[in-house]
């Protein structure tokens, strides 16, 4: 699904583009129109976007970006620590902005996308790990795929992702 750009605090989008700045000044990197246009418009994406999604986006402002540029950029977001590249399971690589844990839900038909937070997921992880040898869960990434209400084909059933009247 592809992220929004609405509610990203301006104070977080400056903090990450403060680290964007050093990263590339620590690896002597050159900062140019396009790399910044593909960067603020990927710091404001508040969900999962694609590369494909992410070109689209960006070439309503710049049509010259190519596809390998925003690759690329993506790829150093990524080794700069401030994306965070999935797979769901789609065949399409999806990266999200840096930000506190979350889990996530994916329906396996129609792709849509719902981070959760739950306290009791966590604590059980942590008695599964130490049961399991005395391990500590340092970090870990938990996908549930499910099937929306739609996408089961329950009547009357919709996706949670839909606008209503679609």
């Amino acid at each position: 699904m592809a992220g929004t750009e609405e509610g990203f605090h301006s104070r977080d989008a400056r903090t990450l583009k403060e680290r964007w700045r050093a990263y590339l000044e620590d690896k002597r990197l050159n900062t140019t129109t396009q790399r910044e246009v593909i960067v603020d418009h990927f710091l404001r994406t508040t969900d999962h976007i694609s590369i494909e999604e992410l070109l689209a986006r960006v070439r309503k402002r710049s049509q010259k970006v190519g596809y390998a540029t925003v690759y690329r950029t993506l790829k150093l977001l990524v080794d700069a620590g401030l994306a965070i590249e999935r797979q769901f399971g789609d065949g399409q690589a999806r990266f999200e902005v840096v930000g506190e844990h979350h889990d996530h839900l994916i329906c396996a038909k129609c792709g849509l996308i719902l981070e959760f937070e739950d306290d009791e997921i966590e604590r059980l992880q942590e008695r599964i790990a130490q049961r399991l040898g005395g391990f500590s869960v340092i970090r870990h990434r938990h996908e549930l795929y499910a099937l929306c209400p739609k996408a089961r084909g329950e009547v009357g059933g919709s996706c949670p992702g839909e606008k209503p009247g679609k």
